[in-house]
């Protein structure tokens, strides 16, 4: 299995050895105690693939379950970043949708990180997780859990219909573009469908040139227009696909950004990310921060966060 992108901070260990990781962790957790810095030393300088060779080491060699094992020795943000860290990305996510929609109140921003942001295969796969983990399907858990337009924009997302080519229809742009400032700016109230038709099912490319022949037409940016059109999730949701058909790393760094700005931290946006992106596109996402903020997302995380949750964080991070 190879590493999911290549401008991830987190590359497969040179020498890699399955059943030597999986006696450092035993050792880590024996007698009283635990050796945090080992558990750091291992679990983050290893690409998900090789954690779950990891994973099967420790149990052929212990006959424990090892996210059972870490699970009863650690606690808090540091034991979720740990915990994640050990599942296969689909099987992250999904189990990621689930604790958002679990119980009282729905976590709306971390369905719109997730499904605004992976790719048809990846939608695809988290699916048939989701079914597979949870008896249900992810859709008919997000319908009994929101409403309204943000849940048909939701639901479109999960049918992962994007056109993934890179063909531009100029004539097509140019109306979907006129279309959609028919639908919100040029009139009274606002046909959020339109916006769902263009948003949900265009390719990238395309949509970036209907983005520009909108802001031709309107004088203003989509962005612009939707935040003055609309409010709450489904404001939260359009805005994010726009901004991953921009730039998915610079849509990341403005979440962590906010997830760390201020009082308080909101550490479940934080871990989320630092964990589903170490392997892809960490890389970029820093670049994009130091750009957007000029501060290094490293100094950020560092002055935000405490203890082994803060070490571990930095090291997905890989430095400043």
């Amino acid at each position: 299995m190879a590493a999911i992108g290549n401008r991830g901070t987190v590359t497969e260990a040179a020498g890699f050895n399955a059943d030597a990781d999986a006696q450092k962790l035993r050792e880590a957790m024996k007698g009283t105690g635990t050796n945090e810095a080992t558990i750091i030393e291992v679990l983050a300088h290893r690409t998900i693939a090789q954690r779950q060779r990891i994973k099967e080491a420790f149990k052929q060699t212990v006959g424990k379950d090892l996210a059972d094992e870490l699970s009863s020795e650690l606690s808090g943000n540091f034991r979720s970043v740990v915990l994640s860290l050990l599942m296969l990305a689909p099987v992250y996510d999904a189990y990621e949708l689930r604790t958002a929609m679990k119980g009282a109140g729905t976590e709306e921003a971390c369905l719109i990180d997730i499904l605004a942001s992976r790719s048809n295969a990846e939608i695809k796969t988290i699916n048939a997780v989701y079914k597979k983990e949870y008896g249900k399907s992810l859709e008919d858990a997000v319908c009994g859990d929101t409403s309204g337009m943000f849940q048909r924009v939701l639901v479109s997302l999960l049918t992962a219909g994007r056109d993934e080519s890179d063909k531009v229809d100029e004539a097509q742009a140019v109306l979907d573009a006129k279309e959609i400032y028919e639908a919100g700016e040029a009139r009274w109230g606002t046909d959020e469908v339109k916006f769902l038709t263009v948003l949900c099912v265009r390719n990238q490319n395309h949509l970036l040139r209907v983005f520009e022949e909108y802001q031709k037409i309107s004088g203003r940016s989509i962005e612009d227009s939707i935040k003055r059109e609309m409010s709450g999730s489904l404001e939260d949701v359009f805005l994010a696909i726009v901004k991953c058909i921009r730039s998915k790393p610079a849509f990341f760094a403005e979440r962590l950004y906010k997830s760390m700005k201020g009082l308080g931290t909101t550490d479940t946006v934080l871990i989320r990310i630092m964990v589903a992106r170490a392997e892809i596109d960490m890389l970029d996402i820093k670049a994009q921060f130091l750009k957007m903020y000029g501060k290094t997302l490293y100094s950020f995380i560092k002055g935000d966060t405490s203890g082994d949750y803060r070490k571990i964080l930095l090291e997905l991070c890989g430095g400043e």
